[in-house]
């Protein structure tokens, strides 16, 4: 057995191997970007970029459990000053095995000491300064139909909104621009900072229309257990006795035949619904907006569905205003369904004519480089398929993932195809049009499916034609080949804007698959941290408390796990305000139990 001066002489010759071995392929790797930028190698976040890098690219795994039993660091959270860790080590056997001083290291490499602070300049930079009770900021999605609301963005400044995301792929520029003006007059009343986000829409690609039917309103009771209605069905209607008038956002219109004069409260309107049942509708409420109808049963209202009063023989009418809806494509395991090349709205399959579903694709001229066999993801992953043939008409798909029973396929709905290279330009002419737009209302912008060095200096040529070059960027990781690219796609960027990343783990998820997401996402963490850049995690954080006020466990922990980011996003749903509320409680909490990788640990008081 060796001796402990014999292992920890060992030990000094293999952390002085790996320390030569990361400046001499570093250099090499810092001559090849002086073409971009001679600068490049003075920047601290690029040199420690570029040393994270070689050190990655070897297995340090036996090194790192032979000084883990000596007692000595592993270099486990060496990411942000990774030259900086291996000299501290160095020095300390040096010292115990009475070796001399030899090469001299990197002189410019980031010291243990500098590295907090370089990020959290960076992070101040781009996202703005922290809260003062906790360090990760928190990002919120605005929804458009609240662009206008000032109580509902003031409330969620002082539930702890940082960052105000809006979504170019959703709403229009007067929605973009009534968002930016209502957060500025509700950040002035609330004296509460906060920045404002744009994300493109880049290159989505999405499931095409579908055909429409007509429309069904269906009004259910709520039931107990046991059957009985505990709340009567409900509905708001429109009372047109102008046709020309504006109207409410309601779900349906009563257009009178013979009177304007609304009902009264507690009238009665006796209809026959579309399955021919009688049904009572008891006027619950009336505004100048319309009137709330109730009914203690089911009912399903169609357009021109007749209504007639129980009490006013001159006061009837019939149903308009529900829209049609898109026809119900219902696909289960085992089911084919046709990615077509036009843009006809799609359709549900017919079995007697031995046609399947078929619906179209936002970007047809994907569809026929379709390989045999490529696996295609649809809805966020609600269906998994595969391509099994090639027609003039498009790619047949065969249906391999779907919740038992079936589940139904909408338009608008994401698709991904992974491994594909997509070989789409950087920015759409939609992207380049709503930069126009954007650029005076935010502070930065999120650049959706970035893939490569050159889609980062494509944007940043854009940004800087509008003279833009102030605005932050954040490269949202959402493709494997953006994954794959991440240092080049950081490197395009460091030093010269205000730069982030965002770990968009949904879409990700679909790319390199459900399986593999952990790993990928802690990777991008690491190399961000490397870069000394903030990351954003993002995607269906507290999904549930958002959209259904429900708080599910495992999002719980999700959501804690976001703390080692610098900033976490939230979507937006009816009950958004109580999910910032519960992510600011869960993030002021965790940071006090961990900072990125490192474990903290203070007083426990157990009794």
């Amino acid at each position: 057995m060796p001796t402990r001066a014999a292992l920890w002489n060992d030990l000094l010759d293999s952390l002085l191997a790996l320390r030569d071995r990361v400046l001499d392929e570093s250099e090499k790797r810092l001559a090849a970007l002086d073409h971009q930028d001679p600068g490049l190698r003075l920047h601290p976040g690029v040199r420690n970029v570029v040393h994270y890098l070689v050190l990655r690219s070897v297995d340090i795994r036996p090194l790192q459990e032979a000084l883990a039993r000596e007692g000595l660091s592993s270099l486990g959270r060496c990411e942000s000053h990774v030259l900086d860790s291996i000299e501290r080590i160095i020095a300390v056997l040096r010292a115990a095995t009475g070796k001399a001083r030899g090469r001299a290291s990197d002189a410019s490499t980031t010291r243990d000491d500098e590295d907090a602070s370089t990020l959290r300049s960076n992070t101040e930079i781009l996202l703005g300064p922290a809260p003062g009770k906790r360090n990760t900021r928190i990002m919120v999605t605005l929804p458009g139909e609240r662009a206008t609301d000032l109580a509902f963005m003031k409330e969620l400044l002082t539930s702890g909104m940082d960052i105000a995301r809006i979504n170019c792929a959703h709403d229009s520029p007067v929605e973009w621009a009534a968002m930016a003006r209502t957060l500025r007059v509700a950040r002035q009343e609330t004296e509460r900072p906060c920045k404002i986000l744009a994300d493109l829409a880049g290159h989505k690609i999405r499931t095409g229309p579908l055909a429409t039917e007509e429309g069904v309103l269906h009004l259910r009771p709520m039931r107990d257990h046991r059957g009985r209605v505990v709340l009567p069905a409900h509905c708001r209607a429109a009372w047109k006795g102008n046709a020309q008038s504006p109207l409410p956002p309601v779900d349906c219109q009563l257009l009178p035949l013979e009177t304007n004069r609304p009902p009264e409260v507690g009238e009665v309107l006796r209809c026959m619904d579309a399955r021919g049942k009688e049904r009572r509708l008891e006027v619950e409420s009336v505004t100048d907006a319309g009137v709330t109808l109730s009914c203690p049963q089911s009912v399903y209202l169609m357009n021109g569905t007749p209504w007639q009063s129980d009490q006013h023989r001159r006061r009837h009418g019939h149903i308009a205003g529900i829209p049609e809806t898109p026809t119900a494509i219902l696909l289960a395991v085992g089911d084919h369904l046709l990615l077509t090349r036009d843009a006809l709205p799609g359709a549900a399959a017919e079995p007697d004519h031995h046609q399947p579903a078929r619906i179209s694709c936002t970007i047809p001229s994907l569809v026929e480089r379709l390989p045999l066999g490529q696996k295609v993801w649809m809805d966020d992953g609600k269906f998994g398929a595969e391509v099994v043939s090639q027609s003039p008409d498009g790619a047949l798909l065969q249906i391999t993932v779907a919740k038992p029973g079936g589940d139904r396929l909408f338009p608008d709905r994401g698709l991904n195809f992974p491994g594909l290279p997509l070989d789409l330009p950087p920015l759409s002419d939609k992207d380049r049009a709503d930069l126009d737009v954007i650029v005076p209302l935010v502070d930065m912008i999120g650049f959706s499916f970035v893939e490569s060095a050159a889609h980062m200096r494509a944007l940043r040529d854009a940004l800087s034609q509008r003279q833009a070059t102030h605005l932050g960027i954040i490269a949202k990781i959402e493709t494997a080949q953006a994954f794959h690219r991440l240092p080049e796609i950081l490197l395009a960027a460091i030093g010269r804007q205000p730069l982030g990343v965002m770990v968009a783990r949904g879409d990700l998820a679909m790319e390199v698959g459900p399986e593999r997401l952990t790993e990928v996402q802690e990777e991008i963490l690491w190399l961000a941290d490397a870069a000394h850049l903030p990351v954003v995690w993002a995607t269906q954080v507290l999904e549930s408390l958002a959209k259904r006020g429900m708080i599910s466990r495992p999002e719980l922990t999700d959501a804690a796990m976001g703390e080692r980011a610098e900033c976490v996003m939230l979507n937006k749903g009816p009950y958004i305000g109580q999910a910032v509320h519960t992510l600011d409680d869960i993030l002021t909490r965790m940071q006090g139990h961990q900072r990125k990788k490192f474990a903290l640990m203070r007083a426990l008081h157990w009794s």
